[in-house]
């Protein structure tokens, strides 16, 4: 990153976050003056103290020079303490809000862009970027406040005992702003390499986590070993060049700190010898520039933090600058539920990541109460008609109804408070079974949500687990039979009464089993509901008021199973091939 990319990065940080906090840096700038002052004032009593102590030997000076000292030590230690608290909490403020923007814009954002994010990336920009923000905050702040002023404190000492000595010890700032300059752009352009390399690692740990039975069935753990190995030592070697390059600066300033200290030596030896400065003067001037060489090292390093800061701040406003596809318009009417009827008209929809259209000039009805099936070979567009409903995705032409108002046109919270969704692929989180139900209705009373349960043929089988509606089930479900979180699913959906149901291959993983129990529980929870089925097994459809068969995107007829099998000759193919 070059400083031109840099700087609107860094305005746009100060704006939006740091500004608000401006009282607080005001107390660390006004700190940071007392530890500059205190800094200077230990360097300048040393001129005194060896006059007077040492050559004059007054023993006043010897109480009260001491005293001095100790008194500019506290100064100095109290003032960077409370400099130092005062800016940290700014700085993991500042990293907590960014961090609150970006859960909230995956959280807020449509299907299509949470589908297309990497999402070890992501959790990569969520934890290292914003903490690299924090620390350039946090450090990079308060160092530049700090060190530049304690600089120009002592280089006013340093003035003060001898102008030609304080030019002399000023070369060596410039060249080693020079070398930290070259260093920053490298960290920089590492610092981004290694964000990309630690969502890789993420993924493919979270890939070896998700995927343990299927790596031991097929004996492949030596080769997961060496994947997970591969990214592992790619990671740390970009985390090397980084420490590498960092490090980098140290010898270098120590060179050009010895350089500087032996030619002062020989020089300022020139100088008692002819009388132009004493050997007290020599003394506080030494001890000034000993103490510049600290905060002359930090202001020659910081351009590397705020590289690092800088390009981690634009990773995270990249994320919270995503624009949402799909927002909900407030000042949209509601969406009035009558009969829930359901109208698709001529309407066309293509994925952002595949060129031909998943589904093309659909025209479709379905009467409120009714339960529809849609039918077809996988990619034939029936999953993409439900993802259509409740706005996951938005069509690139024609219009959906449902009791005769545009879903385009009607807010989005009001649409999809009116459907409920359930799928083969069922989402648990790791909380109890009764937090899991609630999060359909969350002021549902006890008895509803007991209700809810038995409608879903639920009850049963929670009143044998541990600890019943407060067991823990773990991530996803891991406790639970694939039946047991189907049927939790359902009674989130019971929970809820949505007066349109969504169920995507509901039972499709199920055994024999299990599938019947499911069956009765989806039969109470879409009674008198409009219901739209997707399934391959026909065997759990053929009885729906109405059947769509779905090749290639397009609707190709319609009706009830009896009226399919003979007329439509894709649909008495699927028929034959799993019933017959």
């Amino acid at each position: 990153m070059k400083f031109a990319e840099i700087l609107p990065i860094l305005k746009r940080l100060f704006k939006d976050y740091i500004r608000k906090y401006f009282k607080r840096l005001i107390l660390a700038l006004v700190l940071s003056i007392v530890v500059a002052g205190s800094t200077a004032g230990i360097a300048w009593l040393l001129d005194p103290a060896v006059k007077k102590i040492f050559i004059d030997q007054d023993r006043t000076y010897s109480y009260l020079i001491p005293f001095a000292i100790i008194i500019a030590f506290s100064a100095k230690g109290l003032s960077l303490f409370f400099a130092r608290t005062n800016v940290i909490k700014v700085g993991y403020w500042v990293c907590a809000e960014m961090q609150k923007q970006m859960s909230d814009k995956i959280i807020l954002s449509d299907t299509n862009t949470v589908e297309n994010k990497h999402s070890a990336k992501f959790i990569s920009n969520f934890l290292y970027d914003a903490t690299m923000v924090q620390q350039l905050v946090s450090t990079g702040v308060l160092n530049i406040m700090k060190d530049s002023f304690t600089l120009l404190a002592l280089l006013t000492v340093m003035f003060y005992q001898n102008w030609k000595l304080a030019l002399f010890a000023m070369i060596m700032m410039p060249l080693a702003l020079f070398v930290a300059k070259s260093l920053g752009k490298r960290i920089g352009k590492a610092a981004g390499e290694s964000t990309d390399l630690s969502g890789v690692l993420s993924t493919l740990l979270s890939e070896i986590i998700r995927g343990s039975k299927i790596i031991k069935i097929y004996q492949t753990e030596k080769l997961e070993q060496k994947r997970a190995e591969g990214a592992i030592n790619n990671l740390n070697n970009k985390f090397i060049k980084i420490g590498t390059i960092m490090i980098r600066a140290t010898p270098i300033m120590e060179v050009l700190t010895g350089i500087m200290i032996a030619g002062f030596i020989y020089y300022s030896g020139s100088l008692i010898a002819i009388g132009e400065i004493g050997v007290n003067n020599f003394f506080s001037f030494l001890t000034a520039m000993m103490l510049a060489y600290q905060p002359i090292r930090s202001l020659a390093t910081i351009n590397m933090t705020i590289y690092h800061g800088a390009a981690g701040a634009k990773r995270v406003f990249e994320i919270i600058d995503k624009e949402i596809e799909i927002n909900d318009n407030h000042s949209n009417p509601e969406l009035i539920i009558k009969n829930s009827e359901i109208k698709f008209e001529n309407v066309d929809f293509k994925y952002s990541s595949t060129i031909d259209r998943a589904i093309k000039n659909i025209n479709l009805k379905i009467k409120g109460g009714t339960m529809a099936a849609f039918v077809g070979h996988s990619g034939a567009g029936k999953s993409t008609i439900l993802n259509l409903i409740p706005r996951f995705y938005d069509c690139q032409n024609g219009n959906i109804y449902v009791d005769g108002q545009n879903i385009y046109k009607v807010s989005l919270n009001s649409l999809r408070k009116n459907l409920s969704l359930v799928s083969q692929d069922v989402i648990l989180f790791d909380d109890t079974v009764e937090a899991n139900i609630l999060y359909a209705r969350s002021s549902a009373s006890k008895k509803e949500l007991a209700n809810a349960c038995k409608f879903a043929a639920a009850d049963e089988f929670i009143s044998r687990l541990p600890n019943g509606y407060q067991t823990i089930i773990g991530e996803n479900g891991v406790k639970l039979s694939g039946g047991e979180k189907q049927r939790i699913s359902i009674a989130r959906a019971v929970l809820k009464d949505s007066p349109i149901i969504l169920l995507d291959e509901a039972t499709s993983s199920l055994d024999a089993d299990s599938e019947q129990i499911v069956q009765n529980a989806i039969k109470n929870l879409t009674r008198n509901k409009t219901t739209l089925v997707i399934a391959h097994r026909l065997s759990t459809v053929y009885q729906a008021d109405v059947i769509f068969v779905m090749k290639n995107g397009e609707l190709i007829d319609s009706g009830k199973h009896s009226e399919l099998i003979e007329k439509c000759e894709e649909y008495k193919s699927l028929y034959q091939k799993q019933l017959a």
